[in-house]
Order: structure tokens, then sequence, then C-alpha cells
């Protein structure tokens, strides 16, 4: 072999594959990108976000769903790699710790013939239809990533990925939708995120298997 062809053998044998959590993060932006433009494209942001961004229920609102997103992520690296790993983490306390907080200061501030109206809101069933659209692009292109890992636990690997999907879904909706009670957000938003995480789980089963 000549020194040349020994040289460039070398260099192919120690070049470095982009690490899962590189293609998790990809997939993240090529995912949610997609997912824009067809929030963009069918909804848009609520007419009133200037007012919206001074409310403290729009803002835990929104607070909530980025928590959401940054447990999926960081549970879709740790389940990502070749180790045992428990599927519940102290970090999924998080969001319904922020969810419960929320709930209480909306049932002390608000007057109790209030709630029902809060928790029904104006729009649920756009809520149920177009987080669940707009996760699709997201959970293709994160379980694509997550099949470049060796996960121990498919299922609950898939299920993170049907949660990441989810909470960038509930991102872009949560800046059209009008409903910002805490009340509205913890029955209809979880409600709406179940398919993606179901899916997800489901997908993980049959894909992430090795």
């Amino acid at each position: 072999m000549r020194t040349e062809d020994l040289i460039a053998a070398l260099a192919v044998d120690t070049r470095r594959e982009p690490s899962t959590t590189t293609f998790i993060f990809l997939a993240a932006l090529v995912g949610g990108a997609a997912s824009l433009a067809l929030f963009l494209a069918l909804m848009g942001v609520r007419s009133d976000i200037a007012a919206a961004l001074v409310s403290w229920r729009f803002d835990l609102k929104l607070v909530i769903v980025a928590v959401a997103l940054t447990v999926a992520v960081l549970d879709c690296i740790r389940l990502a790699r070749p180790l045992p790993t428990p599927a519940v983490t102290p970090l999924s306390l998080l969001v319904p710790g922020l969810l419960a907080v929320g709930i209480a200061l909306e049932l002390y501030i608000s007057p109790a013939e209030t709630w029902r109206s809060k928790l029904v809101g104006t729009n649920a069933l756009m809520c149920l239809v177009a987080i669940p659209a707009l996760s699709v692009a997201p959970l293709a292109a994160a379980l694509f990533a997550m099949n470049r890992g060796a996960p121990t636990r498919p299922a609950a690997a898939g299920a993170a990925v049907g949660q990441l999907a989810a909470a960038l879904a509930a991102i872009l909706y949560a800046l059209h939708c009008f409903d910002d009670s805490p009340l509205f957000v913890a029955f209809w938003y979880a409600l709406a995120m179940l398919p993606a995480i179901a899916c997800g789980a489901l997908g993980g089963r049959r894909i992430l298997q090795w």
C-alpha cells in the first residue's frame, strides 16, 4: 500500500460521525421549521399578541410548553444511549408542578362561577386538532434521529420523541390560542399532546428496536 493510500484510509477511519444528540437537535429544527410553515400558512399568531405578552396567564402557558420541550429533548438524549436508564426522572415533575401552581393561582384569584368557562375555553376543538397536526413533521424527524442511537427502552424513547414533537406543536399553537387559563392548558393541551406521545411510543417499539 502506498503511503498516500494509508493516510487516506486512516483519515476515513478516524472521521467522527455526528452524534445522536446532534441529530436530535437537527430533527427538532427541521421538524419545527416544517410545523412553523404549516402554522403560519393555516393559523398565524393571535392578533393581540402584544397585550398577551404582559399577561401572566399567557406567559405561564409559554413557560409550561417550553419546559415540556426542554424536558423532552433531555429525555430523548438520555434514552438514546445504550445504557440502563429510568423512563421517568425528577425533571418529569417540572411541568406538572408548574401546572399545579398555575391552577392554584387561577382558582384563588378567579370567582368560582368562572372556573367552568376557563376550563372549557372558546376553541377546545381547534386545540385537539392543531397540536396533533403540527406534531407530525417533528415526530417523523425525531424518530429518524433517535434511530441513530441505541435506546434500551424503545417504547419510552419513542414516547419522549412524541413529547418533543407535541411540545414543539404546543408552543406554536400557544401563539395562536386565545385560551390562556392554566385550567384550559392543563386539560386540553395535555389531551391534545397524547396522540403524538402514543404514536411515538408505538413507533419506538417498531423502529427503535436493535
